[in-house]
């Protein structure tokens, strides 16, 4: 009898739907449509133009394994670009550490981020992509440091850094 109790309240709390991704990104955005960006290829274009980890995790959405980034610890000051078009997207001094494993960011350079609904794990999850060339770049979440609260978390393979010269 016991077990069954502790069966069933698992199953319920795995049932609940956590709240913290849908607030304002989530519903901001939109269920994917067909959107044009401004820089378009062939999927053998991009095959031919990125690395595999790259083309996987920009064009197939793919997320890269966590800690596995030379971008993680990186901590010189400049700008992250889009690794499949070049199109700045953050700025070194909104990166954080998480602890994720993940690059993560707590602001994107705004209009250079796109965001889009996703429910690959079964629950809403607010994707960010290139707004020039749509690759994927991660998700963003709610649980993030001041001054946004926003958590950014980024593939790093799906980033280039360009340091400042200063």
């Amino acid at each position: 009898m016991i077990k069954q109790i502790v069966l069933g309240l698992c199953l319920v709390f795995m049932g609940c739907k956590g709240n913290a991704q849908k607030e304002e990104m989530a519903t901001k955005a939109e269920a994917k449509t067909e959107t044009s960006f401004e820089v378009t290829k062939t999927k053998a274009e991009w095959k031919a133009e990125l690395a595999e980890d790259e083309y996987y995790v920009l064009r197939e959405a793919a997320t890269e394994s966590p800690f596995t980034s030379d971008l993680l610890d990186n901590k010189a000051e400049g700008t992250y670009v889009c690794a499949g078009c070049g199109t700045p997207v953050f700025k070194s001094e909104t990166k954080f550490d998480s602890g994720t494993g993940w690059p993560s960011f707590y602001k994107e350079i705004e209009g250079n981020v796109a965001y889009d609904v996703d429910y690959k794990t079964g629950y809403e999850r607010t994707e960010e992509h290139c707004a020039t060339c749509g690759g994927h770049l991660g998700h963003v979440f709610n649980d993030g440091p001041e001054p946004t609260g926003l958590r950014h978390c980024i593939n790093g393979v799906a980033l280039d850094f360009v340091p400042d010269n200063k």
